[in-house]
């Protein structure tokens, strides 16, 4: 797995009038927990961008006033208007005891199916593992080269070396489906949607016929 390593500053106070400080300055709190003791430090936003900004999974040493200290993200909190970093945490990991993390799946070889016309569908682009940091990929393969037109692959048929899977067994990964139950799925949308279309406009022209014949009502009454 990729390592990244980010400089940071401890944190002697965490209050709230401290951690707006901290965000004025364009620095992201930070905490580290799962180890020894917990750990709340701070780095400035720009460090992170490699971290966040990417679909690869790291494993991040936090050098903290030069204390190394060796963990994965596990959270992470964005402003919700102007999408910055707000909050981030972190779990402390060693070289001896297994960790939990959530990997990209990266889909391998072409498929018969599709040469066949048929249509891929990746249901999981991500999935759960455990297992020790040294045996932690990058990414997981999946071959999809012998993958026919209505065949899937589901989790309990995948396999990698030194981590375990802890999506749900008979979870479906990915698959190939017909073209033509492709386009049956797009013309039943199509019809709801245009039934929806249909009821609407119906709904309005009653309404407009009941507010005619209520004007109606009302003028023959006053005559």
């Amino acid at each position: 797995m990729r390592t990244l390593e980010i400089i940071a500053n401890k944190r002697e106070k965490t209050g709230k009038s401290e951690t707006k400080k901290l965000r004025d300055e364009g620095n992201v709190p930070c905490v580290m927990y799962g180890g020894k003791e917990t750990i709340h430090f701070y780095s400035h936003e720009n460090n992170f961008n490699e971290l966040v900004y990417t679909p690869s999974v790291y494993i991040v040493t936090i050098n903290v006033n030069g204390e190394k200290h060796k963990g994965v993200l596990k959270d992470i909190q964005f402003h919700p208007v102007s999408d910055k970093i707000s909050h981030i945490d972190f779990v402390e990991v060693s070289d001896n005891k297994p960790v939990t993390v959530i990997i990209p799946v990266n889909l391998k070889g072409d498929s018969v199916g599709l040469k066949a016309g048929g249509k891929l569908r990746l249901k999981r682009r991500h999935l759960t593992i455990r297992g020790y940091i040294d045996a932690l990929p990058d990414k997981l393969d999946i071959d999809i080269t012998n993958l026919d037109i209505g065949q899937t692959i589901k989790v309990n048929e995948l396999s990698f070396d030194g981590i375990e899977i802890l999506d749900p067994p008979r979870a479906m990964v990915v698959a190939v489906i017909s073209s033509r139950l492709a386009m049956k799925g797009m013309e039943i949308t199509e019809q709801v949607e245009g039934e929806a279309d249909l009821e609407g406009e119906a709904g309005e022209a009653e309404e407009g016929a009941e507010t005619t014949e209520a004007k109606a009502e009302e003028e023959s009454e006053s005559n």
